[in-house]
């Protein structure tokens, strides 16, 4: 299988590059980036072609790519790629507002290619377990949930609206969402939510507090910020408790890890030995993309998961709680 990428503005872009150098089968053909710099680095470490025009590189023969561009640009790199009749991986959110994301999926389905959100927290293999115990019944009646999603600030473009669409809240809402629809089957129903910027001083959020309700009654709290300061011994944390009649489960995406303690600049870190949940997603894009199956998270996931951040934003803004 040839895949190509479509920018490494996302820092996710060389876990995922990484993972397709380990898999059988698979060829990394070319790369499209636009930074000069860049280019000129990838084409050494993944020993592949790079590419500065994007309509040249969507002429090679490619059966998919994954787009890791700025939020702003997923529209414009997705409708390009599936008007080329390559199936897509797109990084999340999906898109900046839900207008681009209904046409990026009416596209997609119009050339009929493959679109599939990058989501990987669905691939960790707590959170799998978790979803196993729901699908079996073992928690009873599930009544609540309570998520967090705290990270570092990634700076660059992510602190420039314009280019990402939102802060915090976008960027660590849309995971936790996707996790609880997938575990509900059911869809948010209302959102009430304070956003504000309390731990940097930037002009975009890097933080907010957000209760929802989905449309069988069930409640839900969900924490996310850019709250680790960069001394913290991890990136930040993806947890989850679900509340059920049965029992109460709470999992920890990153709670797999060593404790070391060095003299270096962080005298305390944590090295993650859990599964790869990057190496997860790629394989399952791969697998849907080989045998032509609907993909495990669909533009509509990423559209309903966006739908929610969005509306935490306005909730904060009219200070009011906001029915979808």
């Amino acid at each position: 299988m040839k895949i190509g990428m479509m920018s490494f503005a996302h820092m996710h872009a060389y876990s995922y590059a990484d993972s397709i150098m380990q898999i059988p089968g698979v060829e990394l053909v070319a790369i499209f980036d636009e930074d000069q710099g860049r280019r000129s680095e990838l084409a050494k470490v993944y020993k592949t072609t790079c590419y500065s025009d994007q309509s040249e590189f969507l002429k090679l023969d490619l059966d998919a790519v994954i787009i890791c561009s700025e939020n702003s640009r997923h529209k414009e790199m997705v409708i390009n790629a599936a008007n080329a009749k390559k199936h897509i991986l797109c990084e999340k959110p999906i898109a900046t507002n839900l207008k681009d994301a209904e046409e990026m999926i009416r596209v997609c389905e119009d050339n009929q290619v493959i679109l599939q959100v990058a989501y990987p927290v669905r691939f960790s293999s707590p959170i799998q377990q978790i979803k196993e115990m729901v699908d079996h019944g073992e928690l009873g009646e599930i009544v609540a949930f309570r998520t967090t999603n705290r990270g570092q600030n990634p700076g660059g473009w992510f602190i420039e609206e314009q280019l990402s669409g939102g802060g915090a809240v976008l960027d660590h809402t849309v995971h936790m969402v996707d996790i609880m629809r997938w575990l509900l089957n059911e869809e948010v129903t209302e959102v009430h939510a304070m956003v504000d910027s309390y731990f940097h001083q930037v002009e975009i959020d890097d933080a907010g507090l957000l209760t929802l309700e989905f449309n069988n009654g069930v409640i839900a709290s969900h924490d996310a910020s850019w709250s680790r300061f960069a001394e913290y011994p991890m990136w930040g944390d993806v947890t989850i408790e679900v509340i059920g009649t049965k029992q109460t489960v709470k999992v920890d995406a990153f709670a797999e890890h060593l404790r070391v303690f060095s003299n270096k600049d962080k005298s305390l870190e944590h090295h993650f030995f859990g599964n790869d949940m990057d190496f997860g997603l790629i394989l399952d894009f791969i697998d849907c993309v080989k045998v032509g199956r609907a993909p495990s998270i669909t533009g509509f996931d990423g559209l309903k998961s966006l739908e929610v951040a969005l509306a935490a934003y306005e909730s904060s803004k009219l200070r009011k709680t906001i029915c979808l």
